[in-house]
């Protein structure tokens, strides 16, 4: 089994509910077990300005399955829900983004492995932080207080939103 983060985003139709729905089908994707999920964090788009702000949380999970396997399965969630790809780093309804798996350091044309963004984003180290400890250590970086620290800021701010509200709340922490 593998300890794996997963980084989810939305801005467009209803993003609040599209992550819950994420996590939802996370949940219940074969061979995964989410065990820890982060608020909701909200900050202005990384890419164009015309769109609306972004809503992210991170999970983590637990995993038999590849990293090439979980890229795939976090893809089919990710059709499964509509996600269209208008333009680079443009709205979208869901965005499932595979932050790190177990200590691999990969740099293929699928796969890279931790995200090769992950120490620059405070809306992907902030809500990360709240599922490890302070001596984590990103895969081939440094820990992540280290890197909140050295990433700058994009405005990330935490919502009163949790991927645990309400019946979510079993979510990450059922086993199957």
């Amino acid at each position: 089994m593998t300890t794996a983060y997963v980084g989810l985003g939305s801005n467009i139709n209803d993003p609040i509910e599209q992550l819950m729905q994420a996590t939802r089908l996370l949940a219940a994707t074969p061979q995964i077990t989410l065990t820890h999920c982060s608020a909701i964090y909200q900050s202005p788009p990384l890419g164009p300005k015309d769109q609306p702000d972004f809503f992210n949380a991170c999970v983590a999970l637990v995993t038999s399955l590849s990293s090439d396997d979980l890229l795939s399965a976090l893809q089919r969630i990710e059709d499964s829900m509509g996600r269209i790809r208008h333009r680079h780093w443009g709205e979208r309804c869901i965005d499932l983004d595979l932050l790190i798996f177990g200590s691999e350091q990969r740099n293929s044309a699928t796969l890279q492995l931790p995200h090769p963004g992950i120490a620059a984003r405070d809306f992907v180290l902030k809500p990360l932080r709240e599922l490890v400890s302070s001596d984590f250590v990103v895969p081939g970086a440094a820990d992540i207080d280290t890197l909140i620290a050295g990433c700058g800021s994009h405005g990330a701010q935490r919502t009163h939103f949790s991927l645990t509200s309400g019946s979510e709340r079993e979510t990450c922490s059922d086993n199957k």
